[in-house]
């Protein structure tokens, strides 16, 4: 009876996370013209003799700390060959990654229309997890070899609460995130309450942005730690005020509740059934109550001080 309950509870959960995630049809309209250089097969496919002209059409790609030997060699290192070959079975083309990316980047010209479309280079990066994806004004590079599935063989010794998001389905919530980490304004203070707001903002934009991906994914959550997160938000934050912690400045509340960890720290017995980063989840909560109950515009929002919106949120889990 419990399983059953269970499987319900997270059926009502999905459905209630995607039935208001439609695009609105001026956004399907917009036209991007989305440029794509799959840097990783030129490499894959390449020789010394291909050495120059690929220096000289991606000169950012190659640090000039390492002389022309060292890049010579990656064409022939094993390691490098056994990461061509398995990018090339994950990603074959790069069609429906491509037509994702351009649907986010519809959201993003309707919201920000002075954003310039970048063309996008896919490349090898050694695994590089904590670059995914980098993005710059004009310039969006995509590491393939960080999206090739949460249990591929890479990814061994990388904890599992980071590697289980190393799919293709996170890529672009990995780009929202970088792009809503230019639009959010700076913290203007360090107490845990903007802390979280702050991440809250991030994460209201990226919504809007991915218009038709499941909370669970822009959370970089699974299904059944969303669920936990909904069903215990009151206690959360029950607990937060009880300890004093809104406007408590201690750093260490960052890597308890924010930062990626495998679970959150409340230092209770339950904490490995927590999922981590509930700081975020709360923010993200406290924003969306504040655009529910005031009638003030995204770019009010994201420029807003942490303070007046918890003052004018209303929050009551």
């Amino acid at each position: 009876m419990n399983k059953i309950l269970i499987i319900l509870s997270l059926l009502v959960c999905l459905t209630s996370c995607t039935e208001d995630t439609k695009t609105p049809p001026e956004i399907k309209a917009m036209s991007v013209d989305m440029k794509v250089r799959r840097f990783d097969q030129l490499f894959a496919a390449a020789s010394k003799e291909d050495l120059a002209p690929l220096k000289a059409e991606f000169p950012y790609l190659f640090s000039k700390k390492f002389p022309d030997e060292y890049w010579a060699q990656r064409f022939t290192d094993t390691i490098q060959l056994e990461i061509n070959e398995e990018i090339a079975k994950v990603f074959p083309d790069f069609e429906s990654e491509k037509a994702s990316i351009e649907d986010l980047f519809r959201h993003i010209k309707y919201y920000f229309p002075e954003t310039t479309v970048p063309k996008i280079v896919t490349l090898t990066t050694e695994v590089d997890y904590r670059n995914k994806v980098v993005l710059a004004d004009s310039l969006l590079l995509i590491g393939l070899d960080t999206y090739l599935g949460a249990d591929h063989h890479f990814y061994v010794g990388i904890p599992k609460f980071q590697s289980k998001n190393f799919r293709k389905e996170q890529m672009p919530v990995d780009i929202a995130a970088a792009f809503a980490k230019t639009k959010a304004n700076r913290l203007r203070q360090k107490d845990f309450l903007s802390e979280i707001i702050h991440e809250g903002k991030k994460l209201y934009l990226m919504q809007l942005l991915l218009s038709e991906t499941p909370a669970h994914e822009i959370l970089g959550y699974t299904p059944e730690e969303l669920l936990f997160a909904q069903e215990n938000e009151k206690n959360m934050w029950e607990f937060f005020i009880k300890n004093e912690l809104l406007y408590s400045t201690d750093r260490k509340l960052l890597s308890r509740f924010i930062n990626p960890a495998p679970f959150s720290k409340f230092y209770l017995s339950f904490d490995n059934e927590t999922p981590g980063r509930v700081g975020r989840y709360i923010g993200h909560e406290i924003v969306k109550s504040y655009m529910d109950n005031n009638d003030v515009s995204l770019k009010v929002l994201l420029n807003q001080d942490a303070t007046i919106i918890f003052a004018n949120a209303k929050y009551k889990p």
